[in-house]
């Protein structure tokens, strides 16, 4: 039976228009979401470096110019021309890039990818409290012993608060906002630099390179000068929200507008040479009293809205690592009717307490430094990673992937081993952070890799002609009208034994209409299609549902449209079969069964497979049930446990004594 779409197959027009035209609008609406991180680094980059460090003209020269060129080969050549050609059908993000490489069959390509998405979702506590913190603190230059931490933390939590009411009414002055806040960047940037025009030449990388190579120490400054990059990644991730083109516009804009405020700021260091800036914060040295409050008030709202962007990132992420099984299933919740738009509550309370931990924990933003970059540098690495896979499923000269692979494998190394130094003074956070979600990651799939291994698959049609008869078979009570199984074998001749079991011998189930689904998640990001097909005319039918790696799982609902479908085709009757009952055209009764595959004999396993199989128990235990992720409702929901593994023991076998 040929493939039917569910709804609207796989692009709207209104997503398809976003990656296919540049708009004025979808230029603004990149502003809000996609620059959030990049566009607040000016608040703490270049502070970072001057912290404890005296101002030198070398070092001013060599740290502005790192920073341009750090823009321009990671975010401007790497993310905006390389990576963001490297989409799935519209989506980026090392996850949606690691769905379109799946058809090479590379066994280890798993392990890039989950490392990545550890990383960013480390990145994605730590982000919230120094962008914030860097802009609050600025009170101090108004107030000197203003205690900023509570300010931070009820900024924090009302924003996580809010999450679950949805962004769409105030994520239309995302990018108003984010246009007054660039422009204020480029405007101080250009008064500063009309005083010091010396400054330009740091538009030379000689000056960055010239830094490195002579002067004691100044490599470790890359642990620093790396913070104005941090939110190259998440450009890459929210492509699919606003489209490629609109990217490319907003982005020579954005980066002008950083180029000038970094160039500002690097004049104001050269007519103040000599000692170090302390616990002054360069970016609002640079504005005048007057301008200090309403200052501080737009940095605070475009902290707020680089955090928001980099949680609903956080929350796309593990949709799609949900999807492609690599997260622990969840409840996804859709609090508003825009596209992409989801709520993860288990996520937005971890990293909730995550965020309150880091500021309780820090206290300062200048601390908080030691810890952010740290896992950033590592998603940029596993990106290069896959990036080179992808040139080569396009079939690119591999003299051009060496050579992506040489220059950004040193970029990204350096910036790796000059935050590796930060690890003692906080860097420590993010790594544990990072291991911390990585080992769930690890843990849910080797599970799942376990279960499945010990999954036995049976041939179908030799259950068929039983299946019938017991469809017939009065003397057995009947359990439902029509009767309902999840099956996870992609092939349509095998059933799992399990749901022969249950069917046949565990309280035989008789139904006069039994359906097996099947869920296929595609690489495409939102296919949504089914195809039915029957294996037993009027009594077995099975439903493939094919569904993107960002469409809801909404099984239930999905099942409806297919009756619905079948129904009006007439190739189901879904009338129930009690005669008083079908004269009045009474719709039979529809009866879920889910099997919680169970592990009674885990002796038999290694020891390395015991360990992933109860740490992944208790990941399923702590996370949604199966009910709960396809919206199965209790009143049509059979719970059976079954065991996956019955070995065999010879050496408990029993002699009988006469």
């Amino acid at each position: 039976m040929p493939t039917t779409t569910l709804t609207g197959g796989t692009a709207t027009p209104s997503h398809s228009h976003l990656h296919t035209r540049i708009t004025a609008a979808g230029s603004l609406i990149a502003l809000g979401i996609v620059y959030g991180d990049i566009g607040t680094s000016p608040l703490y980059t270049v502070r970072g470096v001057f912290a404890g460090r005296p101002i030198t003209e070398e070092v001013v020269l060599g740290t502005i110019s790192a920073i341009i060129w750090t823009l321009t080969l990671l975010t401007t050549v790497k993310y905006v021309f390389i990576a963001m050609k490297a989409d799935n059908h519209g989506e980026g993000g090392i996850l949606a890039l690691f769905a379109r490489l799946r058809r090479l069959k590379v066994k280890w390509l798993y392990l890039p990818a989950i490392i990545g998405a550890a990383a960013l979702l480390a990145d994605g506590i730590i982000t919230p409290p120094i962008s914030v913190g860097s802009a609050i603190e600025g009170l101090r230059m108004i107030k000197p012993d203003l205690n900023t931490v509570p300010i931070i933390l009820g900024i924090l939590v009302g924003l996580f608060t809010f999450q679950q009411f949805g962004t769409a009414i105030i994520g239309k002055l995302f990018g108003p906002v984010m246009l007054l806040f660039f422009g204020m960047l480029a405007v101080l940037g250009v008064v500063h630099l009309a005083h010091e025009w010396s400054i330009l030449r740091a538009l030379n990388p000689y000056y960055a390179i010239h830094m490195l190579t002579t002067i004691p120490g100044a490599f470790w400054l890359l642990g620093s000068i790396f913070l104005c990059s941090t939110g190259a990644e998440a450009l890459y991730a929210d492509m699919g929200h606003v489209g490629r083109r609109n990217i490319y516009v907003s982005w020579t804009f954005v980066k002008i507008c950083l180029v000038l405020n970094y160039l500002g700021q690097g004049a104001w260091l050269l007519q103040h040479l000599g000692a170090p800036l302390g616990e002054r914060n360069l970016f609002f040295e640079l504005i005048p009293a007057w301008g200090l409050v309403p200052a501080i008030a737009l940095c605070t709202l475009a902290t707020i809205i680089a955090s928001q962007a980099l949680i609903s990132g956080s929350f796309t992420l593990v949709i799609e690592a949900l999807r492609l099984n690599f997260w622990p299933k969840v409840k996804v919740a859709y609090p508003t009717d825009l596209r992409g738009q989801a709520y993860v509550p288990s996520l937005n309370w971890i990293l909730c307490a995550g965020c309150i931990g880091v500021v309780l924990h820090f206290q300062e933003s200048s601390r908080m430094e030691a810890a952010f970059g740290l896992a950033v540098t590592v998603t940029m690495l596993m990106t290069t990673v896959l990036l080179a896979y992808y040139l080569r499923l396009r079939r690119v000269n591999p003299a051009w992937i060496v050579l992506l692979l040489a220059v950004y494998f040193t970029v990204e190394g350096s910036f790796l081993a000059a935050n590796l130094r930060k690890f003692p003074e906080g860097g420590y956070i993010s790594v544990l952070l990072g291991a911390l979600l990585l080992l769930v990651m690890v843990s849910w799939i080797q599970g799942r890799r376990i279960r499945t291994e010990l999954e036995k698959y049976v041939p179908l049609a030799e259950s068929l002609p039983l299946l019938r008869k017991l469809s017939v078979d009065e003397s057995v009570p009947k359990f439902a009208t029509h009767l309902v199984y999840l099956t996870e074998s992609d092939n349509p001749r095998l059933v799992e034994n399990a749901i022969i079991h249950s069917i046949f011998r565990k309280s035989p189930k008789r139904a006069d209409v039994y359906f097996l689904l099947h869920v296929i998640t595609t690489d495409e990001p939102y296919t949504k299609a089914y195809t039915a097909t029957p294996l037993l005319e009027d009594d077995l039918v099975r439903v493939e549902f094919h569904l993107g790696f960002r469409v809801d799982h909404a099984i239930n609902y999905m099942f409806r449209q297919v009756i619905t479908d079948l129904v009006k085709s007439r190739e189901i009757d879904i009338t129930s079969r009690y005669t008083s009952l079908r004269d009045q055209d009474v719709v039979g009764d529809f009866q879920f069964v889910i099997l919680n595959r169970t592990l009674p004999y885990a002796q038999s396993l290694t020891a390395w497979q015991r360990m992933m199989a109860r740490f992944s128990g208790v990941l399923r235990w702590l996370g949604s049930s199966q009910q709960e992720s396809f919206g199965l409702d209790n009143s049509s929901l059979t719970i059976e446990n079954i065991p996956l593994l019955t070995p065999d023991r010879p050496e408990l076998a029993l002699r009988r004594e006469k």
